[in-house]
């Protein structure tokens, strides 16, 4: 949508303002009528209002802490007004639930003693933050505050008199609003998971207070902020269209997802943004029904929560590409109040059930109510995970991510856009997940999230050096640099393409991707195929990277693996008296080289135990091929970083080379009764028997049969013919890829 169309839907709103009714954002009025006439048809919202209601009653007793703000994330005076947020939030909904005046009493003084401090707080004293908060040590936490505490206030509202009101207005909620937005441009008016939740604060007390302005500036931007979107610098996210800069909460939905509803950084900090974008949403939903929100940008809100929930391991944790933090769920609270939220808008009573019936949970709001009474007799069915591919970008064409899905194996493949600030550098990388857990990682973050220990929980210094550093994720390094330089401005100006991929076959699963802007003058081409076969224990991956160069290079492909090493093939003598990193920057002076040997012409092998699990790499190599095994932990005095093993195999000065590597998992180890079962893989033999920019042909095989794989790397047409001979055999098939199985 333009700028001038976007402006005339918010006058058109603001003209069609309907009298105010309190409460009126998250929760309504009738909605209230329905939860108290129903609560014993919803055992599980009973359930969650008993919790909330213990808890807040508890906070009653021990009275009100509204203390000068001083600490970074994870400190005292941080987590107490993160808490008393969450307390205002809960205790206003009690208040609408019991009808009982202490819970409107307890939100009504702490909002005043917030009134009170306010006016005279500066900036943060940590100042650490390119936009530093007042209450919290960036603006991004304050906006957090006011989400809440907008909540709160609508739903004490009528409790509170006229006089009451207008002073919490002026001295708290319209002066918060504008910190937030006219004194912060740079936060408040860019396409970013921050800005979302600044949007939304000033958005949602601005419905509060049937705020105009303020709701003006919320849905649409600043109009003049002074932002030359071209001196920004590393953090990104500012956007001109038509010469003007992008920004506010409809712009933030028309430039953040894909049309499949992904988020350009990751779905770690989709889940933290998809918070502010649909409790927003659903107070515009009550308050501004002619907006018809959830059906803007055909359903954009729906499918970002289901592209969210489908980018979740066979454990329920998501991807931890790009900034994320591991571990993080579906069952966060930003997830029970999306999936709650979706059903109670879209009715979805299948698939979104199914989610809900696994968080155990329900959002403290009419939405939670909903699916609390739908779950009421509804048995717990485990959601179907299908292989998927998302397109990046507004137009869906700035590359993706795909996961490939075999049994309980899930191959997750990134070829996205950078992801602005979030972003790393590691293009055409993927980590492998099974039933067991992360076999191949992806490292994440380096950084302890509200860990005060760790730097008040903000992002290590090792977060840059090496976290995002290309050779700390699996993917291949050019001369031993980051891709793009290891520059965001670079990154974000190309994204890789997409150039095959198949999920129609029952048997196996293929994607393929490609980019030649990563490093200049080079084209890498990845191909992966994730097999489920009977001759094999669990799903065989199957991994071909293809490089080429205009002029010679050195080449290495990390495999960050999880578990200990049990064996390799060839001579890897460990370094046993000193330890020397294995490079001085791009990341390499983080990790130390265990050991470095050379390979023979022909296959290795290496294999490892991690997750109770053993697992099997079979390689094959030129003669001129190197291995180093290395391990996480150098130059890092303050011990961030995780100690974990990698496996680097190297090309040296090549301007075309292919790396063929198949991935077993094969047997478990039990410690009760210590017995090993199938500790060792099965392929006995890897072969390519060609590979230039045109056509790879490369086979595998047991001690029984033998598996071809065919690929044509210049025609993706899926009835496309091919024919390639090499000597006395032919190899032809139709489609860009084939694979078949014959008999020894």
């Amino acid at each position: 949508m333009n700028r001038v169309l976007r402006s005339i839907l918010v006058l058109m709103l603001m003209s069609s303002n309907t009298q105010a009714q309190h409460p009126g954002l998250t929760l309504t009025k009738g909605g209230v009528e329905k939860i108290m006439a129903g609560l014993n048809e919803a055992p599980l919202f009973k359930k969650e209002l008993q919790l909330v209601q213990n808890e807040i009653d508890r906070q009653i007793e021990r009275g009100i802490d509204v203390p000068i703000p001083k600490d970074m994330a994870g400190g005292y005076t941080h987590e107490q007004h993160k808490n008393n947020y969450k307390w205002m939030y809960k205790a206003g909904n009690l208040y609408q639930f019991t009808r009982d005046d202490k819970y409107a009493e307890y939100a009504k003084q702490m909002l005043f003693e917030y009134s009170k401090m306010y006016p005279s707080l500066s900036l943060h004293p940590t100042n650490r933050s390119y936009a530093t908060g007042k209450i919290f040590w960036q603006c991004l936490n304050d906006a957090n505050w006011l989400v809440f505490a907008s909540q709160a206030y609508d739903c004490i509202y009528d409790y509170l008199s006229k006089q009451e009101r207008n002073r919490l207005e002026a001295e708290l909620f319209v002066p918060f609003a504008n910190f937030l937005s006219e004194e912060n441009p740079r936060f408040f008016n860019r396409i970013h998971n921050h800005s979302t939740w600044a949007n939304a604060a000033v958005g949602l007390i601005a419905l509060a207070m049937d705020n105009d302005t303020l709701l003006e500036k919320a849905l649409y931007g600043l109009k003049s902020d002074g932002i030359n979107p071209e001196e920004i610098d590393n953090d990104g996210g500012f956007i001109k269209k038509e010469g003007v800069l992008e920004a506010g909460f409809l712009a933030q939905l028309d430039l953040s997802f894909s049309p499949e509803g992904y988020f350009s950084e990751g779905p770690y900090y989709q889940r933290y943004a998809i918070f502010p974008f649909l409790v927003f949403g659903h107070a515009l939903h009550n308050k501004k029904p002619d907006l018809k929100i959830f059906e803007y940008r055909d359903q954009i809100l729906l499918k970002a929560t289901k592209s969210l929930l489908n980018l979740t391991d066979p454990h329920g944790n998501f991807f931890p590409i790009n900034d994320a933090q591991k571990g993080m769920n579906f069952t966060a609270f930003e997830l029970i109040t999306a999936v709650d939220l979706m059903c109670y808008i879209f009715k979805d009573e299948s698939s979104l059930l199914n989610w809900a019936s696994m968080q155990r949970s329900v959002a403290f709001n009419e939405a939670g109510y909903y699916v609390a009474q739908k779950l009421k007799d509804k048995s717990q069915v485990n959601p179907i995970k299908e292989s998927v591919y998302y397109g990046d970008g507004v137009n869906g064409m700035d590359g993706g991510v795909s996961v490939l899905r075999q049994g309980n194996t899930d191959l997750f493949f990134k070829f996205s856009s950078h992801g602005m600030g979030h972003g790393h550098f590691d293009r055409l990388s993927y980590s492998l997940f099974d039933s067991s857990g992360e076999a191949i990682q992806d490292y994440g973050a380096v950084r302890w999230v509200n860990v005060d220990q760790k730097a008040g929980g903000r992002y290590l210094p090792e977060n840059k050096t090496f976290g995002k550093q290309t050779v700390a994720h699996n993917t291949v390094v050019i001369n031993e640099t980051s891709q793009c330089e290891g520059k965001v401005k670079i990154a974000e100006n190309h994204s890789p393409d997409l150039y095959h991929k198949d999920f129609t076959n029952p048997n196996y699963k293929i994607i393929s991707a490609r980019d030649d802007d990563a490093y200049a003058n080079v084209d890498m081409h990845r191909i992966l195929v994730l097999l489920e076969d009977e001759d094999f224990h669990e799903p065989l991956l199957i991994d071909l990277f293809a490089v080429n160069a205009q002029e010679k290079v050195k080449v290495d492909l990390p495999l960050w693996y999880q578990g200990a090493l049990m064996q390799t093939s060839f001579n890897a003598t460990k370094s046993t008296t000193a330890l020397e990193p294995l490079g001085s920057s791009y990341g390499y002076q983080h990790i130390w080289k265990e050991s470095k040997e050379s390979l023979e012409a022909g296959n290795f092998k290496l294999n490892w135990f991690g997750n109770n699990r053993f697992y099997t790499l079979t390689g094959f190599s030129n003669a001129s091929d190197e291995f180093i095994m290395g391990r996480a932990g150098a130059n890092d005095p303050n011990y961030n970083l995780r100690n974990d093993p990698v496996f680097i195999q190297r090309k040296s000065n090549i301007d075309h080379g292919v790396f063929f590597n198949l991935i077993e998992s094969h047997g478990v180890y039990s410690t009760v009764t210590e017995i090993p079962i199938n500790p060792y893989g099965q392929i006995v033999k890897s072969e390519i028997h060609h590979a230039d920019e045109k056509y790879i042909i490369c086979s595998f095989s047991n001690e029984v049969h033998q598996w071809f794989v065919y690929f044509a790397r210049e025609d993706s047409n899926p009835d496309a013919n091919h024919q390639l001979t090499l000597g006395e055999d032919s190899f032809s098939w139709k489609g860009t890829c084939k694979l078949v199985k014959t008999k020894i």
